[in-house]
């Protein structure tokens, strides 16, 4: 009674808050992990590691309060009650649980590697089912939803085969256990009628002897259909902490100092750079982009241009060399304090499912509402914004899926506004606009330039006639330097590429020129 008691009690008292802290605890390391994290681990995979952990682990600790030290409690007591008859019988006693409590350690032991594949095909079940459903525009487009289904299924099927062999093992297990059991029964049966025709002890003892053994029994096999529940659940509570296991790839200095941001002068120092398995893409690179420069970066798809950007970022860290923003080490200054002194303007905008006010919001997280529309209205999004019934209280769907590829671009250039940071990227920022919206953004992103050291990655060359360099990027080299006037009046690759552009679009490989 006391053991049901506390249990409840520690329910009803902390699992709420222990849920949630677990919870806290685990998405806050997991978003601590670099970038490359994410691209290698599926999201729904991620997040039903983290449900496992917040549903299992009290149920964990309910088990071992209760289960556990319930029959902790009634095994002592009973053998200081068995020790008054015989001494043999509270000796049997102990032997066999300790005899039952060495088999389940070492079933526990053996059975784990097969809990962590249980756990790890149960994530890949749901993140291919988050993957599928998050994509769901892609599988109508492309009538692929037989094909999903037999991914997912294939998904299932190893999860089954993985759940029967660690079923069958704990089928084996539990055999195994059933004969100690019984063995046990029939030999304190067998002393007790032995002890009884001998009259060494009494009928009352007999029947005091018998109820409380068979009583243990019962404990004792009730409690390994609990541990079953055990381990199952501890394994994926196991494969759930993982995540916690490993550091992530990039983080923060214990002496990092704040980036308090206001000019933008940006300088690569001799930066070696390659992605993890392959060859070098930057080599001793060494560029500087001096405070409020405008500089446009043009190649070939692969040639380096986004990753340029992703150093800058610290998506990902240098192999050597430096990178250095006004003079510091961008790896001697916090990441978040890095960030928050650049805008970005990504190609695909990725929004979350809140409102418009909330996602432009995001740029300047204590903006005003008008603050938030002037931003809007130097993007010309508000328009477009004000015909939705809600208006900035629009939702605007998973991801954005509500908006139109311009909308969303639209809402990512307020962000942009709203942000007002001193360097400012952008990634084929006008790639989903249409012309006329374009010339009108032109303008707007043309003023959110002035005085922001910004690069510009583009297809479109028209777009960087104004720009006060470009560099011209093959295969991780910068291979020319200049402006659109210096570099087109040179019969080099920008001149190629210029000559070559078919709709104002950069062709994507060499050969589409030739």
């Amino acid at each position: 009674m006391l053991s049901w008691t506390f249990s409840d009690w520690c329910v009803v008292k902390y699992t709420s808050d222990f849920r949630t802290y677990i919870a806290s605890t685990l998405a806050q390391r997991v978003s601590c992990h670099s970038y490359g994290f994410f691209q290698n681990n599926l999201s729904g995979g991620v997040v039903a590691k983290i449900s496992d952990a917040f549903n299992l682990i009290p149920t964990i600790i309910f088990t071992t309060t209760h289960q556990f030290l319930n029959n902790i409690f009634t095994v002592i007591i009973s053998v200081c009650l068995l020790a008054r008859v015989h001494i043999m019988f509270s000796v049997g006693l102990l032997l066999w649980v300790l005899v039952f409590l060495s088999a389940f350690l070492i079933g526990l032991k053996k059975v784990s590697p097969l809990t962590k594949s249980y756990a790890q095909a149960k994530s890949n079940v749901f993140g291919h089912l988050s993957d599928h459903l998050s994509n769901m525009l892609n599988v109508k487009l492309f009538a692929t939803s037989s094909y999903e289904m037999d991914r997912f299924h294939k998904a299932s099927r190893d999860y089954v085969k993985k759940s029967q062999a660690q079923g069958y093992f704990l089928m084996k297990f539990y055999a195994i256990q059933g004969s100690i059991f019984s063995f046990y029964a029939i030999s304190f049966l067998i002393f007790l009628v032995h002890l009884h025709s001998h009259k060494l002890i009494t009928a009352g003892d007999f029947a005091l002897v018998f109820m409380i053994n068979f009583k243990i029994v019962d404990r004792m096999f009730e409690l390994s259909h609990h541990l079953r529940d055990f381990i199952t659940n501890w394994g994926s509570v196991d494969q759930a902490l993982t995540l916690l296991e490993d550091a992530p790839e990039i983080q923060d200095k214990p002496t990092a100092t704040v980036l308090n941001g206001n000019k933008g002068q940006i300088v690569f120092d001799k930066v070696n750079f390659n992605y993890k398995n392959t060859e070098l893409l930057f080599q001793n690179k060494s560029v500087t982009i001096e405070q409020g420069q405008k500089v446009g970066l043009v190649g070939y798809s692969g040639g380096g241009k986004s990753t340029f950007v992703n150093l800058i970022l610290r998506l990902y860290d240098v192999s050597d060399g430096r990178i250095l923003i006004e003079g510091l080490n961008i790896k001697d200054v916090t990441q978040d304090s890095l960030r928050s002194c650049i805008g970005m303007i990504p190609q695909d905008p990725s929004l979350f499912h809140r409102s418009l006010m909330d996602n432009i919001r995001y740029g300047k997280i204590d903006a005003s509402d008008e603050e938030v529309i002037q931003a809007s209205k130097l993007a010309n999004a508000h328009e477009f914004i004000m015909k939705f019934p809600l208006g900035y209280e629009s939702l605007v769907g998973d991801r954005g899926v509500k908006l139109s590829g311009g909308q969303r671009q639209r809402v990512a250039i307020a962000r942009a506004f709203l942000k007002n940071a001193p360097i400012l990227i952008l990634d084929e920022a006008t790639s989903q606009l249409d012309s006329v919206t374009e010339n009108i953004i032109q303008d707007s992103l043309w003023e959110l330039m002035q005085g922001k050291t910004t690069i510009v990655i583009a297809h479109r060359l028209s777009t960087l006639l104004h720009m006060d360099r470009i560099l011209v990027f093959d295969d991780g080299k910068i291979v020319e330097d200049g402006s659109h006037l210096e570099l087109v009046s040179q019969n080099t690759m920008y001149k190629a590429l210029w000559d070559a552009q078919v709709g104002g679009f950069l062709p994507d490989t060499k050969e589409e020129i030739l």
